[in-house]
């Protein structure tokens, strides 16, 4: 008897270690904030951005967990593979220039057109630089690894 599609999902250990994965990800964002500021922004827990990449913990911890269940030489192996590289590279390379272009933009709306009522700045915190990402991916990994059994 096979169980029904939403129990299937609440039952995959692998998709849920990787969730737990980013989760982690963004709690650390909060810590590591709350240290450099001496304050809790407990909203980091759903912004883009920042130390470390949730999005890289994500999908290696997937990869990982794939490659761990169903072995590395698999066709399920190599997809998740992929699209935790084009994640990861997405992250470091078209969200951070999107993050960039979004603080000039924010810097000329204030300088030059001194905007009455003031506008709503563009969101600025997107992407990650390369470090980010790699300890985003790192910790994924070694997540998945301790978790899954």
């Amino acid at each position: 008897m096979s169980l029904h599609p939403i129990s299937e999902v609440l039952t995959n250990h692998v998709l849920l270690i990787a969730l737990g994965a980013s989760l982690a990800a963004q709690s650390l964002k909060v810590l590591i904030e709350a240290f450099r500021s001496r304050q809790l922004r407990w909203q980091l827990l759903f912004e883009t951005g920042g130390m470390p990449s949730s999005h890289s913990a994500l999908v290696s911890a997937l990869a990982t967990g794939i490659g761990r269940t169903q072995g590395w030489g698999t066709p399920q192996f190599a997809i998740a593979t992929v699209f935790a590289f084009i994640v990861m590279y997405d992250a470091a390379g078209v969200r951070l220039a999107a993050g960039q272009q979004a603080k000039v933009i924010n810097q000329i709306m204030v300088e030059f057109f001194d905007p009455d009522p003031p506008f709503d700045p563009l969101k600025e915190l997107l992407g990650h630089t390369p470090s980010q990402v790699v300890v985003g991916a790192s910790l994924g990994v070694i997540w998945m690894w301790g978790w899954l059994a």
